[in-house]
């Protein structure tokens, strides 16, 4: 049975090691399903989960949420080494930018 308003953020890659398809879902790291077509490993990957949440809802666990209906700040912490914040507070000058958007910038690559 398929979750209703699945918002659970799914992926699809090739797996070398298995010569399938592997489908994954980021809110459940450890949960996969292997197919020899990319639409079979996210329907099987999609139903893993909709199988696993009625389950979790049944034994009354908390069921993690959807990283698309979560709300962020925009903020958060990154801790460097003192000569890499140096170098890119010398970058962000030379480029005449403030060393948030440097760091910004190089992360939205």
């Amino acid at each position: 049975m398929a979750l209703k308003n699945d918002h659970y953020t799914y992926r699809v890659t090739w797996s070398a090691d298995d010569n399938e398809y592997a489908g994954l879902c980021a809110e459940f790291p450890s949960l996969s399903w292997l197919s020899k077509t990319p639409e079979g490993a996210l329907r099987g990957i999609r139903k893993v989960i909709a199988d696993v949440v009625n389950d979790m809802k049944k034994n009354r666990e908390e069921i993690p949420e959807p990283i698309a209906n979560r709300i962020y700040s925009g903020k958060f912490m990154v801790r460097v080494l003192p000569d890499a914040h140096r170098k890119l507070a010398i970058q962000a000058a030379e480029a005449g930018v403030s060393l948030n958007r440097l760091a910004s910038a190089k992360l939205s690559k």
